[in-house]
């Protein structure tokens, strides 16, 4: 893949992460497994998920939920990192399957205008966001379970957005300086196309961060639910 197709691919990543909170890895990662081991296209797509992740976070800082970020969002932060520490030796296609299944079965129940609230207690959203996180963690794909955790918490559309990303930002900061650290040479051989996509995503999401303000609440949450879904099939298709 060349930078310039890589950074039209990265332009719809950012869109779509501006409106649902995830997007950039389900959709840059799988293109460059085509050319990269995973490891290094893990390393390539941190580096504008990172940018993007930070622009998208500094136009909806206002809209974060203290109380959710606090609990859920830390909770996830810290739990997506023991997952993915986890990931080589618990990490399997069965937990991919599982995870799949998740998010079927939360981007269903959005459609079908059945969702599952989940109480707004200090509990479940410690206990929410620290299941996410490991899970996400160990599969490699956090946003999509966050993002679906997050909406049992019934948060307005910018809140869910903003918190999602809030708690993203904190993974982003661990782990990019280890990417930088261990795949350097990596990312030295790549750097036309992790700039391109950066680029690319940082476009995305100042198209996308003020179309998410505009989208009525009942139609954002079929939204998400339809990405939900795409992504659930999607990893069910790759655990086979």
């Amino acid at each position: 893949m060349g930078p310039l197709s890589f950074g039209a691919l990265a332009v719809a990543g950012g869109a779509v992460a501006a409106v649902s909170g995830f997007g950039i890895g389900s959709l840059l990662t799988p293109f460059l497994l085509l050319s990269f081991p995973a490891a290094e296209a893990v390393a390539i797509v941190a580096v504008p998920h990172a940018v993007a992740t930070t622009v998208r976070f500094w136009r909806l800082r206002a809209d974060v939920d203290r109380p959710t970020f606090r609990q859920f969002g830390i909770a996830s932060a810290v739990g997506g990192l023991v997952g993915a520490g986890l990931q080589p030796v618990l990490g399997s296609g069965a937990l991919t399957l599982v995870l799949a299944a998740l998010l079927l079965a939360a981007g269903g129940s959005e459609l079908l205008k059945r969702p599952v609230p989940l109480p707004t207690t200090p509990f479940w959203r410690l206990a929410g966001g620290t299941l996410s996180g490991v899970f996400g963690g160990l599969v490699g794909n956090q946003g999509g379970i966050r993002s679906a955790a997050l909406l049992g918490f019934q948060l307005q559309t910018k809140a869910l957005v903003a918190t999602a990303t809030a708690s993203a930002l904190l993974v982003d900061a661990a782990r990019v300086p280890i990417y930088l650290w261990l795949r350097s040479d990596v990312l030295a051989a790549t750097t036309t196309l992790w700039l391109a996509g950066t680029v690319g995503v940082v476009v995305g999401t100042f198209l996308g961060v003020p179309i998410l303000g505009r989208i009525p609440p009942a139609l954002y949450r079929q939204i998400v639910g339809f990405l939900l879904v795409t992504l659930g099939f999607t990893l069910a298709v790759a655990s086979f």
